[in-house]
């Protein structure tokens, strides 16, 4: 099975190296493909076996469809060469539990008569008095998180397909009855709040982007990234802590069932549901991330 796996970055350095460091051992690093909104040779340098494709930086009007439209090519271009592709942002890594699954490729491989893969999605988040992360696998010494309906993502297709808003667009006639597929132990670690030096300046770029001249920029979210990263980290301490057999049977039975599917848009995707606990990775993911 030959599996490919597709990001975009601008700048987010620490994210994306522990993005090429995890699929690429887990895929190949001639497998990956990255889209590097601007020239930046750094990018070479973090991932120097991966294919990076550089596109101009010199408008960020209606960012985020024009951020689509492209990589929704991409990807239809890759689906002609590959078996399955995978696709996240740069802060985003597809992983699996190693008592379900020996590899990521035998988690796609496990569930490959479906024609889109959903992950259970998480957050991880570090915690005081933790070690910074530099080099490594970012689940050694990373394990506090919470389950995310938001962050429940369209990862992976065997064929091409426009991914839209975390879920996946499809034809009218097929909305209602187009599978949805969240296998379990598959899952998708958001590092957003992994490394607190690469949210500060992430949380820069962000509000530089939200907040410069254009039309169709992205919203609150990036605007205010600071507040908003400041409320989360509240949040998150304000959940109790349950058991991770416990939170995440109660995530899956909550997540992997009853889709959106949003007429207005023809998409289906993930109820982006908030779940009011937190729990801890068990040691047997140490080895990934």
């Amino acid at each position: 099975m030959k599996i490919a796996a597709l990001t975009m970055v601008y700048r987010d350095y620490w994210a994306l190296s522990r993005w090429y460091a995890h699929h690429g051992a887990q895929i190949g690093f001639e497998n990956l493909f990255v889209v590097a909104h601007g020239a930046d040779p750094k990018i070479a340098k973090i991932c120097p076996k991966a294919s990076i494709i550089t596109i101009p930086r010199d408008s960020l009007d209606n960012f985020d469809r024009v951020r689509a439209t492209l990589l929704n090519g991409i990807h239809s271009g890759l689906a002609a060469l590959y078996d399955w592709v995978l696709r996240t942002d740069a802060d985003e890594l597809i992983c699996f539990d190693p008592n379900l699954y020996a590899s990521l490729p035998d988690a796609i491989s496990a569930n490959a008569d479906s024609p889109v893969l959903t992950a259970l999605g998480f957050e991880l988040v570090a915690q005081a008095g933790e070690p910074e992360v530099n080099d490594g696998p970012v689940f050694a010494s990373r394990r506090h998180l919470a389950f995310s309906g938001h962050y429940s993502k369209a990862v992976a297709s065997r064929r091409a397909m426009d991914f839209s808003l975390h879920g996946v667009r499809v034809a009218p006639r097929r909305l209602d009855s187009f599978p949805f597929t969240m296998p379990r132990g598959l899952y998708l670690a958001h590092l957003k709040y992994a490394n607190a030096a690469a949210l500060a300046d992430a949380t820069q770029v962000r509000m530089q982007v939200a907040n410069g001249e254009g039309s169709g920029l992205p919203g609150a979210g990036w605007q205010e990234a600071e507040t908003d990263a400041t409320r989360f980290l509240a949040d998150f301490e304000d959940k109790p802590v349950l058991p991770w057999d416990k939170a995440e049977a109660k995530a899956y039975a909550t997540l992997s069932v009853k889709p959106a599917r949003l007429e207005n848009r023809n998409l289906v995707k993930t109820r982006a549901l908030k779940l009011p606990y937190r729990t801890e990775l068990p040691e047997r993911f140490s080895a990934q991330g």
